[in-house]
């Protein structure tokens, strides 16, 4: 079982946030003037942070 580690970082559930309301990273990436991978790469810290995939992945369309 993994142990929680604590409330992640607010930029995380911003990119989380926008990611969801506009169904793709690099959308969110738009809004938040980040890199695709910066918020990639912040969307895999979290789900490894809390252990759980929170998003399903299909690739570039």
């Amino acid at each position: 079982m993994r142990r929680f580690r604590g409330i992640p970082p607010l930029q995380y559930l911003l990119g989380f946030e926008a990611a969801a309301r506009l169904g793709s990273f690099a959308a969110a990436a738009e809004e938040l003037g980040l890199t695709d991978s910066a918020v990639s790469h912040q969307m895999r810290a979290l789900e490894e942070r809390l252990g759980q995939p929170l998003f399903r992945r299909i690739g570039r369309r």
